[in-house]
C-alpha cells in the first residue's frame, strides 16, 4: 500500500449482527481487529450491547494506516499493538484495550461504571490492568471515568478479600484477626492489615493499589511500612488479587510456611491490635 495516499473512506455497513462486524473488518483491510463495545460484546459482557445494536463499530488499526472513520465505523489507531483474541473467527482486542477504547467514546457515567465493574466482577481482568490501560489512554482526567474507577477498585478489593477468606477456609489455615490496625503501645500507627495472626506475628496485606501517576510514591510508602513491621519482628506476606485468583494453593503454602516458621524467629515486639 502507498502510505502517502489515504485509503478510500469506509463504505456503509449492513445493520445485522456479526455480519456487520465482519464487514467492518473487511473494509479496514488486513491487520485490523475489533475493539470498543463490539469487542466487549464478543467477550461476553452483559453490559455491552449486542453487535446488531451498536451504532458505530470500533476497529483498531496500526497507527500508520490512513483509513478514515465513517458514520458506522470508528477507526482507532494503536501505537502499541495488542495481541488479539479470536472469538467466533473474528480478531478481537483484549478486554483492557477494548474497555479503554469504549470508554473514550462514552460520556454516560452509569454505562462506564457498569462496564468497568463487570470487567472485574466477571473475572475478565484485574483492576490494576484496567486502570493502567485507562491511564495510558489519558482518560483518568475525566471526572465520570475517575468516579467509575473508584467503584471498580472497591469491587476489586471486595472480590480479593472474599478470595482471601476462601483461601483460609479451603486450606485449613488457622483463623486470623481480619481487617485490623496495628499500633505500638502509646506509639504511632503501623498500618492496616487484611489478616493478622498475633501468636505467630504474621500479617497478610492485599496489594490492590491501582497503577496511576503517583504509583511510585504509593509503593515507597508501602515499602516503608513493610520494613518497619519487619524490624519489629512481624512477617508481612504480600498478596495480589491475581495471585489469589490464579494460584490460591501456592499462596496458602506461602502463608502456612510463614506461620510455621514463627517458632524459629525471635519474639516480635508487642503491638496493639485494633479493628479497622
Amino acid at each position: 500500500m502507498n502510505h502517502n495516499t489515504p485509503d478510500a473512506p469506509l463504505s456503509p455497513l449492513p445493520h445485522t449482527g456479526v455480519d456487520r462486524l465482519r464487514e467492518a473488518l473487511r473494509h479496514a483491510r488486513s491487520g485490523a481487529m475489533l475493539t470498543g463495545l463490539a469487542a466487549l460484546s464478543l467477550h461476553g459482557f452483559a453490559s455491552a450491547p449486542s453487535p446488531g445494536m451498536i451504532d458505530r463499530v470500533d476497529v483498531l488499526v496500526p497507527r500508520t494506516r490512513r483509513l478514515r472513520s465513517t458514520a458506522l465505523v470508528r477507526v482507532v489507531r494503536a501505537t502499541e499493538w495488542p495481541q488479539p483474541a479470536e472469538i467466533g473467527g473474528l480478531p478481537v482486542a483484549p478486554v483492557p484495550r477494548a474497555l479503554a477504547d469504549a470508554v473514550s467514546a462514552l460520556s454516560d457515567a452509569s454505562v462506564v461504571r457498569r462496564l468497568l465493574t463487570e470487567a472485574v466482577s466477571g473475572g475478565h481482568c484485574e483492576p490494576g490492568v484496567v486502570v493502567r490501560e485507562l491511564n495510558r489512554a489519558r482518560l483518568l482526567n475525566r471526572p465520570h471515568v475517575v468516579d467509575a474507577v473508584d467503584s471498580l477498585l472497591a469491587e476489586g478489593r471486595a472480590i480479593a478479600e472474599e478470595r482471601l477468606y476462601e483461601m483460609v477456609r479451603a486450606f485449613g489455615l488457622p483463623d486470623p484477626l481480619w481487617n485490623v490496625d496495628l499500633r505500638l503501645p502509646g506509639g504511632p500507627h503501623l498500618g492496616g492489615q487484611d489478616a493478622y495472626w498475633p501468636d505467630q506475628a504474621v500479617a497478610v496485606e492485599l496489594d490492590t493499589r491501582a497503577p496511576r501517576q503517583d504509583d511510585d510514591a504509593l509503593w515507597s510508602e508501602y515499602t516503608r511500612k513493610r520494613e518497619h513491621l519487619e524490624r519489629l519482628g512481624i512477617t508481612v506476606v504480600h498478596l495480589t488479587p491475581r495471585k489469589l485468583r490464579e494460584a490460591m494453593d501456592q499462596q496458602a503454602t506461602v502463608v502456612r510456611t510463614a506461620l510455621m516458621a514463627a517458632s524459629d524467629r525471635q519474639p516480635a515486639a508487642y503491638v496493639v491490635v485494633l479493628p479497622r
